[in-house]
């Protein structure tokens, strides 16, 4: 028995409340909890069934709407099809039972289909696929392996020398058996469960049904209609959990499946609003709130947004009058504030009146981190993430109670043009409800996604107070009293908390107070130099004072009254705390835009991170708080004094939990990459620290020159790290540990800076340009370089073979009428061999809000239309592994101007393929080297300023990759430094996008490889093959005139007729002139075996087929065969012609046996006694002596005869070997459902009824009847 047990659990640090004054604010106005106020949740999408989203406090249905936006729900039910005897035929080829007591009154029933996989999260698709082995495969496939290898062992106890052909194929097929079984094992792979749809209008309402019983009962399938009418959802199924409701478009040809494309919506719904009437402890924010959910993550590409369904759902967020949004997304961007889908957001926020909530993003703890659109647009809240004392103990268990502080990953600002980029901070962990498929009740999820619905909900108490008094607000008032009444947390600094941590009873009583201000309508825009604020970071800004002329602008929503306008006037004062800002005391503002200005003098500043503020009060109520905020930053940087090494020591470090260690250094010019060594100067304890740096280059994303690693470091340990940086720009260093990392440790660190730079830092060579010179030079200090070029990547553009423009559907229609448009562009490619590869259209690629399109996502799909894989605005995340094959891409680009899509109509995709071995190309030190393959360029020391030429021969073409075509071009790197610690540098794939909350878990860029530099080699046109017939034709040839090359010529194409026309007559004909000309009669042989009548007269195919054999002296051929080498004079005259009769040859008994088999095969399947017994088995006999012969020239499973090979095995009831057969027809060529069928038939005569279930089900899923809706 334990001593002592705390039984007063910390459940207020599950949820947090009391940190933001949410607590305090429902005991003082309990009946304000969100009741009147709708929250848009835009995420993963929400589970309706999920513990507390069921009613609000005051007994209201919690989640009033679900919306799918990003297309991944669709099913295309635009088929038509009407009942017959009760039924009809769904897509799937299943029939579907209608029940009569279905209303349809125009008799006519909309039918799709849909792989339900393509619904599933990734986790609950494991986890269903793992379930429907073991019950549908494991153990029905063990009893088939252990039964064929039983029967294997009991024959060859029987027979243990077989030496009769009879008894070797007996012996092939149970080995075959076992054989396949073993493949079948290790190629399982579950397509999922392909549903059938049905829509159809009972009179008044469309209405919907999935068919999750797979067999067209459609009586036990759940009908539903639009959520948002009936309210209502159903489950898929016991084992997967997965709720679903649907929404019906464009008058039934579409239905939208909405599910979850993760667990992360629903617990951010559950932070901002769920209710628990018996447990409220359990409470969200604003339990009292409704929701509407909109997915915006799409399934297709693992939860990520994409720009269409971000403005669908703002188009939603408008049109059902939504009051709050929480968006617990984000990317880094290049160009803040701007991008076709800021600008919806904003003209939502703007225009209509919506206050939007967002996470800053988790890319901390560098400064400039903050993501889009949470800490980069202006008319949206970005949150920055806290965690307090009682979290630490409720959620983490933390062992020791820490203070109060920002998680460590929490991104910090300023924006890159200036902005704070944090407006507020609020709780950024919970423990809260998720998804019923995650089959468990709640979960700890942490990050800003969290703090962001904590302070929506937050907000939303506020609105629910306002609206109980009747108090008009705007996104602006409300913005302003959220930032004017926010706790500072002392320990934090203004980067990661922006104006604070919020508090919601300080917010309401603050607007209360001060309702009906001037300036409660009015969003006032600040800027400097098309900047939102004052930036200074680099070099060139900071050697002497810099006059910022600001401008501060006050706007007014649409269709204000002018008399409005005309009245607004503040007497302003103008205050900053910061001696080195120097600003005027006052400005009188009016309806118009006011300039004043302001001298920032950073020479007395020590090194680091300086912060203040211009904040304009209303000189007649200066309490209330800044009307509006001019951030200001100055980043003072060091300068390395060492310029032999260009190294900088540090003094030693202490750390305690959460804390951050800030260098700013001014990276030497020349300088191209950093070494930098973390050391321990602890002997006792361990600690985990983040080692983050970042550098800015204009209108680039902070991630496109970071470097983050999270590491442990044990005790006086020492962890290097190289990556690369740009010189002469300002380099952040921000050493954190970890915000749960107890303890104090103590460190030091060293950097250093290093720089070879080649003459062009994007190396272009063309195969055709002979040798290339590169020169390269050390920059800064002396190196040691060893050259290296590696191709790693084959890229071939493609053009669309189609293009269509067209408006989109009722779910695109932005507010006043304005219509979508969409561009669909189509690629056809072929893929030679298995390989990786990404497709990629870099007009597009790496923007997403920041893009002036809303749409760039791509769908690949195979010859048989089935869905492959998906990709948008980041392509190295969408890496496809394909097979050989010919396969499509569709891709959607959408705008609301036609004419900018019609730029794009020839718009070129690369598809980039992984090579399956890279390329090295030599390097030479000299140019006669290169030219004669000697003196390669080995390790040379490089003075300071020192130039060194090299010299790169084009790559021989044995080493090119196998079909690589004009156009097409190989990609890889070029590396110079022979150093240890930049070749062991790791090049990590960029993390980009996806919820907020995932950055929180340390998964992060770790920046480009240092002293790396892209290097392409473009392909030119290949060798032309010698042809080996050249002048082999002799005297023959010689001794033909025109006359008899004319009646050849005639003849030849009188042959090519044969096929073609019904009856014998020019077959006859040409028999009489030709009786001894194989090709007469092998024509004739593949006219029968193709013909529709083929069946009916397979004698007449048979004696065709023996007609060719007579023709051919095998005797001659064999011996032939036999030669090792000929040494004739016209061998290669001798070697077309024998290589001819043998083709013929081997067609002729293909055919025969095939026809020979089908005589059997079809008495025996249709019942028919046109073939004895005795007749039977003399057809078999010639077919037996046909195979024989057959395998005297050719493997029985070459692709050439495998179908006859298949049909004798039919015949003897070798079903393994016949299967085996089938398989490789399907595999070598393109997969054809009618083979898929015949080895379902074999598996089923083999009594293997789990391969037949399973392959059966497999079948709608490989071969839809249409591609997948965008």
């Amino acid at each position: 028995m334990a001593s002592y047990v705390d039984k007063d659990f910390p459940v207020h640090g599950l949820l947090p409340k009391k940190e933001t004054g949410a607590s305090t604010f429902l005991s003082k106005y309990p009946e304000y909890d969100g009741r009147g106020v709708v929250i848009a949740i835009l995420d993963t999408g929400v589970d309706p069934g999920a513990p507390g989203l069921k009613e609000t406090t005051d007994g209201r249905p919690k989640v009033i709407d679900i919306i799918d936006t990003t297309g991944s729900g669709d099913v295309d039910t635009s088929t038509l099809v009407e009942v017959k005897d009760g039924e009809v035929t769904g897509l799937s080829g299943r029939k579907l039972k209608i029940p009569a007591e279905w209303q349809n009154p125009s008799g006519k029933y909309h039918i799709g289909m849909k792989n339900v996989y393509e619904l599933f999260p990734k986790n609950l698709k494991e986890r269903v696929q793992k379930d429907r082995k073991e019950k549908g495969w494991d153990s029905a496939h063990r009893s088939a392996a252990a039964e064929a290898n039983r029967r294997l062992e009991e024959f060859d106890n029987n027979n243990p020398n077989p030496k009769e052909q009879e008894l070797k194929l007996q012996k092939e097929d149970l080995a075959a058996r076992i054989e396949i079984l073993g493949n079948l094992e290790k190629k399982y792979n579950d397509c999922g469960p392909v549903y059938d749809c049905v829509v159809w209008n009972d009179g008044t309402t469309w209405r919907a049904v999935v068919d999750t019983t797979e067999c067209g009962n459609l009586a036990d399938c759940t009908v539903l209609t639009n959520y948002r009418d009936s309210l209502q959802y159903a489950t898929f199924s016991e084992t997967d959990m997965l709720n679903y409701s649907v929404n019906i478009y464009d008058e039934g040809n579409v239905l939208c499946i909405v599910t979850n494309a993760g667990s992360h919506g629903t617990h951010v719904a559950s932070i901002a609003a769920a209710n628990f009437p018996d447990e409220p402890e359990k409470n969200g924010i604003a339990p009292g709130a409704q929701i509407v959910a909109i997915k915006i993550g799409d399934s297709r590409l693992g939860s990520m947004e994409t720009g269409s369904s971000l403005v669908r759902a703002m188009i939603e967020v408008i049109n059902k009058r939504c009051d709050l949004v929480n968006f617990s997304y984000g990317e880094a961007c290049h160009f803040p504030d701007s991008g076709r889908v800021c600008d919806v957001i904003s003209e939502a926020v703007n225009k209509h009146g919506v206050i939007y909530v967002s996470s800053a993003g988790n890319n901390g703890p560098a400064l400039s981190s903050v993501g889009c659109p949470g800490g980069t647009v202006t008319s949206v809240i970005g949150v920055g993430a806290y965690v307090s004392p009682e979290m630490m103990a409720a959620e983490y268990s933390l062992r020791e109670k820490l203070p109060g502080t920002q998680y460590t990953w929490s991104s910090r600002g300023p924006t890159t043009d200036g902005a704070l980029g944090v407006s507020i901070s609020a709780p950024g962990g919970a423990i809260t409800s998720v998804p019923n498929w995650t089959l468990r009740g709640s979960q700890l999820m942490n990050g800003t996604s969290m703090s962001s619905p904590n302070a929506c909900g937050g907000i939303a108490l506020v609105l629910s107070g306002l609206k109980a008094n009747n108090i008009p607000y705007t996104p602006y008032s409300i913005r302003r009293c959220l930032e004017n009444t926010a706790l500072k947390v002392d320990s934090v600094e203004v980067f990661a908390q922006g104006h604070g941590l919020i508090q919601v009873h300080k917010a309401f009583e603050h607007y209360m107070q001060y309702a009906d201000v001037p300036e409660r309508r009015v969003q006032f825009k600040v800027s400097w130099a098309g900047n939102r604020g004052i930036y200074l970071r680099e070099q060139i800004h900071l050697h002497k004072p810099t006059e910022c002329n600001v401008t501060v602008e006050p706007i007014y929503p649409e269709n204000t009254d002018p008399r409005e306008k005309i009245a607004f006037n503040l007497h302003l004062c103008l205050v900053s705390d910061a001696t080195w800002l120097t600003v005027p005391n006052h400005l009188e503002l009016m309806n118009s835009a006011r300039s004043f200005s302001v001298k920032v003098d950073p020479a007395g500043l020590n090194e680091g991170a300086h912060y203040t503020e211009v904040c304009g009060y209303d000189v007649t109520c200066p309490q209330r708080g800044p009307v509006f905020r001019v951030p200001v930053t100055v980043i003072k940087p060091s300068h390395i004094e060492d310029d032999t090494y260009f190294e900088l020591k540090s003094e030693q470090l202490t750390f305690k939990a959460g804390q951050v260690h800030r260098n700013f250094i001014h990276v030497p010019a020349g300088a191209t990459w950093a070494e930098f060594s973390l050391v321990s100067q602890e002997k006792k304890s361990a600690a985990r620290f983040v080692i983050h740096a970042v550098q800015l280059i204009p209108h680039c994303a902070y991630r496109s020159h970071e470097y983050y690693k999270f590491i442990t470091l044990p005790e006086l340990a020492e962890s290097t790290h190289a990556f690369s940086v740009k010189g002469g720009r300002t380099l952040e260093i921000a050493i954190a540990k970890w915000w749960a990392s107890l303890g104090t440790v103590s460190v030091k660190y060293i950097i250093s800076f290093h720089g070879i730079r080649p003459t062009s830092q994007n190396i272009n060579m063309h195969a055709a340009e002979g040798i290339v010179r590169q020169e390269v030079v050390a920059t800064i200090r002396h190196e040691e370089i060893s050259p290296s070029i590696t191709l790693k990547t084959c890229v071939q553009p493609l053009r669309p073979s189609e293009s269509k423009i067209r408006p989109l559907g009722s779910r695109d229609i932005l507010p006043n009428g304005r219509h979508i448009y969409e561009l669909v562009l189509t690629y056809q490619f072929h893929q030679s061999k298995s390989a990786e590869i990404t497709p990629n259209s870099p007009l597009l690629s790496d923007t997403l809000y920041e893009n002036e399109y809303e749409s760039q996502i791509w769908l690949v799909f195979d010859s048989n239309k089935q869905y492959i894989g998906a990709g948008d605005a980041y392509p190295n995340q969408y890496t496809l592994k394909l097979e050989k094959g010919d396969y499509t891409i569709r891709m959607q680009i959408r705008h609301e101007k036609k004419e900018m899509l019609e730029k794009l109509k020839d718009l070129i995709l690369l598809i980039e393929q992984k090579l399956s071995s890279s390329i090295s190309l030599d390097v030479y030190s000299s140019y006669n080297g290169a030219m004669t393959g000697k003196q390669k360029y080995g390790n040379q020391k490089l003075c300071p300023g020192e130039v060194s030429p090299m010299f790169v021969p084009p790559v021989a073409e044995d080493k090119l990759p196998k079909g690589a075509l004009l156009g097409q071009y190989l990609t890889g790197t070029m590396s110079f430094s022979k150093s240890d610690k930049v070749k062991k540098a790791v090049s990590a794939k960029k993390v980009r996008g996806n919820k907020a909350g995932m950055g929180s878990l340390g998964k992060r860029n770790q920046g480009y490889k240092p002293d790396t530099y892209p290097f392409r080699y473009t392909l030119t046109q290949g060798p032309h093959k010698q042809s080996s017939n050249k002048g082999s034709g002799g005297d023959k040839d010689k001794e033909k005139n025109k006359e008899d090359e004319f009646n050849e010529a005639l003849r030849d194409l009188k042959i090519t007729w044969i096929p073609k026309l019904e009856g014998d007559d020019l077959y006859n004909e040409l028999c009489d002139k030709y009786p001894d000309h194989l090709p007469v009669h092998l024509a004739r042989l593949n006219a029968k075996e193709t013909s529709k009548e083929r069946n009916k007269q397979l004698n007449e195919v048979v004696s065709s087929a023996d007609k060719v054999l007579s023709l051919i002296d095998r005797v001659e051929l064999a011996t032939y065969v036999a030669l090792k080498t000929d040494t004739r004079p016209d061998a290669s005259t001798i070697k077309v012609e024998m290589d001819k009769q043998k083709a013929a040859m081997l067609d002729a008994l293909r055919i025969k046996g095939a026809a020979l088999a089908d005589q059997i095969l079809m008495a025996r399947t249709e019942g028919t006694t046109e073939l004895t017994a005795e007749a039977e088995q003399m057809v078999s006999k010639e077919m037996d002596d046909t195979f024989a012969e057959m395998l005297k020239w050719i493997d029985a499973l070459d692709t050439k005869v495998l179908a006859f090979t298949v049909k004798h095995a039919l015949v003897h009831r070798h079903f393994g070997r016949a299967l085996k057969g089938l398989i490789k027809l399907n595999e070598d060529n393109k997969p054809n459902k009618e083979y898929e069928r015949k080895c379902i038939e074999v598996y089923q005569q083999l009594g293997w009824d789990h391969c037949v279930h399973h392959f059966e089900n497999s079948l709608p899923a490989k071969y839809p009847a249409n591609f997948m809706p965008f």
